[in-house]
């Protein structure tokens, strides 16, 4: 039996990240958001597109202002305005200002702008009331950006910020990895989908439609084989036909001793390699991971398997401590792939036997003082308790050979739900 910690190290060793070129397509910007770029990327304009002023008020000549003050302004000849969007249609000379506005293009000859609240306007005239600092409110062309440099780099996850970096750079057609397929199937004969009347001894399937949306979280497109009853033939049919079609499968189900487990031995049968089959973790001590030969012959990133336990809370904790940072660093995630810890306070005397690294799930807030603090779920701790996972955001961590952290004591807690982005 592994420790976590083994158990994550062995995980990243079998997960090659998607390819940057065979893994890699093109989609258009407006479909590009939350998607992870697959090649760096670059713009041919500049930005600013061209000088430009950064406030309302007057384009004018630094040189004509030299000796301008509030006891002696100096008058300029207005010879035109400067909507934004609009072109000048002149150059300013000697004596000349144009009346500008912001975002408006710089004429040519002017290198200033004067706010309008340093000015005074007389007709065709413009009084400068304060001499300005030379290029004053000047938006330079290209000094955000300068053409045919990187703009965004490989790995980036584009969110609203990218979308519109890309789009003011004219990058309509973005290259991006594709999204990982992830087969999901539940294993029992005393399992039922959420829709059928429920019978003495049944159990409905919760451990899919949660996986399916936690993948789906993960960026990855999801396909869901349903529930295989623990018969070996349609059990390993189905297996057969997921790995077949996934870069990830996983299953939740039939990977213990008992009599009905199945998996481990199927998984064998069909020319995989069993690289993990228990992990001193509570809970979800049983966890199969396997791979097996990417039938495409470019590809040398083997087919993953995670065969997760059946119980209800189990389930989505071994996705979050182990099938989740798999699922990012295969996506093309660069970096910070594992899951993401915080110290907190705990609230409430936290409890566990020292066997295995133990998690305990409840909610962590962060306070006004920049400090963390951990409410532990009320109610039962029990693998089969699902109904106390509702709005929790983290797992206490409780180390091998710890039996108890005291309430306001420091707890280490990994964060998961809606602050693990």
């Amino acid at each position: 039996m592994l420790s976590v910690q083994d158990a994550e190290a062995k995980i990243f060793q079998l997960v090659r990240p998607l390819h940057p070129e065979y893994d890699r397509e093109w989609i258009p910007l407006d479909q590009a958001c939350d998607r992870l770029l697959a090649a760096a990327v670059q713009s041919e304009l500049d930005f600013p597109y061209w000088d430009n002023s950064a406030m309302d008020g007057y384009a004018v000549r630094a040189e004509d202002l030299v000796r301008c003050s509030a006891e002696s302004p100096v008058a300029l000849e207005v010879v035109m305005e400067i909507p934004a969007g609009h072109s000048p249609t002149q150059s300013i000379t000697a004596g000349q200002a144009a009346r500008i506005f912001t975002g408006a293009m710089l004429p040519k000859g002017a290198d200033t702008i004067v706010i309008q609240e340093r000015t005074q306007r007389e007709g065709n005239r413009v009084l400068i009331l304060e001499r300005p600092e030379p290029k004053a409110w000047v938006r330079p062309k290209g000094d955000y950006y300068k053409a045919g440099s990187m703009l965004l780099q490989s790995g980036t996850r584009i969110n609203a910020p990218e979308i519109a970096i890309l789009a003011t750079a004219q990058c309509t057609s973005i290259p991006v990895y594709r999204r990982p397929i992830v087969t999901l199937l539940s294993t029992g004969n005393e399992l039922i989908q959420p829709d059928r009347p429920l019978q003495p001894g049944q159990i409905i399937d919760s451990n899919q439609p949660a996986l399916a949306a936690l993948v789906q979280q993960t960026g990855a497109t999801v396909k869901r084989l349903g529930i295989i009853p623990d018969r070996p033939a349609e059990l390993k049919a189905a297996i057969a036909t997921a790995i077949a079609q996934s870069d990830v499968v996983i299953s939740s189900g039939g990977v213990s001793v008992g009599d009905y487990d199945y998996v481990d031995k199927i998984l064998s049968e069909l020319g995989g390699t069993l690289h993990i089959q228990a992990v001193a973790v509570k809970p979800g001590k049983p966890l199969t991971v396997a791979t097996f030969p990417n039938p495409d012959p470019k590809c040398d990133q083997p087919i993953l398997y995670f065969g997760l336990p059946g119980n209800p809370v189990s389930a989505p904790v071994g996705f979050w401590r182990f099938v989740q940072p798999a699922l990012r660093k295969l996506s093309g995630q660069p970096h910070s792939w594992g899951p993401m810890f915080v110290r907190a306070k705990t609230r409430q005397t936290l409890k566990a036997d020292g066997k295995r690294e133990t998690y305990l799930w409840g909610q962590l807030s962060l306070k006004a003082d920049g400090t963390y603090e951990f409410d532990l779920a009320g109610g039962s701790h029990s693998s089969g308790n699902l109904i106390n996972l509702s709005h929790i955001n983290g797992l206490a961590v409780l180390n091998c050979g710890c039996t108890s952290i005291p309430a306001e004591e420091g707890v280490l807690v990994m964060q998961v739900g809606s602050v693990y982005s």
